[in-house]
C-alpha cells in the first residue's frame, strides 16, 4: 500500500488562485484536491504551492567539492522550497560531457541528495559525437559556452559550432542551454579593473545582443531549440521578441540577483556582487521584470554558483564569477515581485511551473496526476540574510544584511516532507533521467 499524506491550508494555489483546500497525496503523486478535511495535516494560514525547480545549479562536485557538494546544495535546496535541481555540467572535474563523467557525478549525488537532482550534458569542441550517448543515459539537454566559461576545462565553442550543435540536438530531440555572451565585443571592450564598474564595463550588453541573436539565425536555420540562460541585458529583450513572435523555438531565464539588484548599490571592491554576465544598472533592472510580465522571459532559476570565501576577494578582475543563491531565490523574487504588484501566481509560474515545464517534468502544479512536490510558506514573515545561517557550503552571499519577506516553513519532494523549518528527514532525492 502505498503510503498516504493529506495536507490542509487556508492558502493552497490552485488554478492561479490561493482558496481552502485538502491535497491528498499516495506515494509520490496528487491524487486528489477537495475541500473535505478530515484527518489532515493542518497547515493554517501558511500558502500551500507547488514546490520550486531549479533548473540552473552549480554542484561542483566532484572535482571541485570544496566549493560546494551535492549535500550541502541539496539541503540549501530543500531549505529553499525546492524539489528539484538540475546540475549544470561544470564546474565539476571531470565536466559532464562524456557518459563516464555523468556516472562519476550520479555516483556522487546518489546516497547524499535531500532533493531529487538531473543532470545537463555540455558540449565542448570535439565533444558532440558523445551527444547521443548522454542522451541515451537520461541528460535533460547540453549546454555550451560562446565565451571563456571561467575554467580551462570547458572550452567555449565558436559562434559557427551553433549549427551541427543545434542539428545534432534536434535528432535527440534536446535543447542546447546557452550561456550568450559573444567574444568579439569584451576583447574590444576595455580591461577588467578591481571595481565593479570596470567589471561592467568589460561585459558589454553588445556580447549578449551578438550572441543572442547568433543564437536565433541558428535556431531559425536549423529548427534546433535552444534556451538563453541567465539573461542580463535589456538590450537583448527586442531580438528574442521578435524570435519569439516568428514561432523559433528559443526560451529564456534570468535570475534572482538581475532583478534584485543595482549596478547603482554595489560597492566598488564588493567582489560577492560579481557574475557573469555582469549585474546592470536600475533601469535594464524595470525592463527584465517588464520582460517577465510579458511572457518574454519565461523563468527565474538561481545560477547557483558558490565558491570559497577567499575567491571572492582580491579585485573583480581576479575574483570568481559567481552567486550563491539556491536557499534565497524564493523569498528574493517574493518580496521584489511583491513591491511590484505581482501575484503569488505569477511568482509560482517563473519558479515553479515554467522550469518544470522546460525540463518536461511532472510537477510544477497542485493537481491530481502530479508529482506531489510541494512547500508550505509564509509570504509574510520577514527576515534578514544572515550568511552563516544558510546551508550552502560557504557563507559567502550579496544579499548579507538584506531583509526579505518569505519563509519556508516545510518542503515535500514526491510526498515526503524532506525539511521541516528546522530540520531534513534525511537523504530522499532521487537521481532522475530525461525520457
Amino acid at each position: 500500500m502505498s503510503e498516504r499524506t493529506v495536507l490542509r491550508s487556508e492558502r493552497v494555489l490552485i488554478d492561479g488562485g490561493l482558496r481552502p483546500a485538502t491535497v491528498v497525496i499516495e506515494g509520490d503523486l496528487i491524487v486528489g484536491v477537495d475541500d473535505d478535511a478530515g484527518d489532515a495535516i493542518h497547515l493554517g494560514g501558511l500558502v500551500l504551492m507547488p514546490a520550486l525547480v531549479d533548473s540552473h545549479v552549480h554542484v561542483n562536485e566532484p572535482g571541485r567539492t570544496e566549493w560546494e557538494g551535492f549535500e550541502t546544495a541539496t539541503r540549501a535546496a530543500a531549505a529553499g522550497g525546492v524539489a528539484v535541481i538540475l546540475d549544470m555540467p561544470l564546474n565539476s572535474i571531470p565536466p559532464t560531457t562524456t557518459v563516464e563523467a555523468l556516472r562519476q557525478k550520479q555516483e556522487a549525488a546518489a546516497p547524499k541528495a535531500a532533493v531529487d537532482v538531473g543532470f545537463w550534458g555540455g558540449i565542448v569542441p570535439g565533444s558532440l559525437q558523445h551527444a547521443a550517448s548522454l542522451a541515451e543515459a537520461g541528460v535533460f539537454g547540453f549546454k555550451s559556452f560562446l565565451v571563456h566559461s571561467g575554467v580551462d576545462e570547458f572550452p567555449c565553442i565558436d559562434l559557427d559550432d551553433l549549427d551541427p550543435a543545434l542539428e545534432a540536438l534536434a535528432e535527440l530531440g534536446l535543447p542546447l542551454i546557452v550561456h550568450a555572451e559573444a567574444p568579439g565585443p569584451i576583447e574590444d571592450g576595455p580591461d577588467c579593473g578591481t571595481d565593479h564598474a570596470s567589471w561592467l564595463a568589460s561585459r558589454p550588453p553588445e556580447a549578449e545582443v551578438e550572441a543572442i541573436e547568433a543564437v536565433i539565425e541558428a535556431v531559425r536555420r536549423t529548427g534546433g531549440a535552444a534556451h538563453i540562460l541567465h539573461l542580463s541585458a535589456a538590450e537583448a529583450l527586442a531580438p528574442l521578441a521578435a524570435a519569439r513572435a516568428e514561432g523559433l523555438p528559443i526560451t529564456v531565464e534570468t535570475c534572482p540577483h538581475y532583478l534584485t539588484l543595482t549596478a547603482e548599490e554595489i560597492p566598488g571592491d564588493a567582489c560577492e556582487f560579481k557574475c557573469a554576465p555582469p549585474i546592470r544598472d536600475a533601469v535594464n533592472r524595470d525592463l527584465l521584470w517588464q520582460a517577465l510580465a510579458d511572457g518574454l522571459v519565461d523563468m527565474v532559476v538561481s545560477d547557483h554558483s558558490p565558491c570559497p570565501g577567499d575567491m571572492k576577494e582580491g579585485g573583480f578582475d581576479r575574483a570568481w564569477g559567481g552567486i550563491a543563491s539556491l536557499e534565497l531565490r524564493l523569498p528574493l523574487v517574493w518580496t521584489e515581485a511583491e513591491r511590484r504588484r505581482h501575484t503569488l501566481s505569477e511568482v509560482a509560474e517563473w519558479l515553479c511551473s515554467a522550469p518544470a515545464r522546460f525540463a518536461g517534468l511532472p510537477t510544477g502544479a497542485i493537481e491530481p496526476g502530479m508529482r506531489a512536490d510541494l512547500v508550505a510558506w509564509d509570504p509574510d514573515a520577514a527576515f534578514t540574510v544572515d550568511p552563516a545561517a544558510l546551508h550552502q557550503r560557504h557563507p559567502v552571499s550579496p544579499y548579507a544584511g538584506r531583509t526579505l519577506r518569505g519563509v519556508v516553513r516545510s518542503t515535500w519532494v514526491r510526498g515526503k516532507m524532506v525539511f521541516d523549518g528546522s530540520g531534513f528527514a534525511g537523504p530522499h532525492g532521487r537521481l532522475l533521467e530525461h525520457r
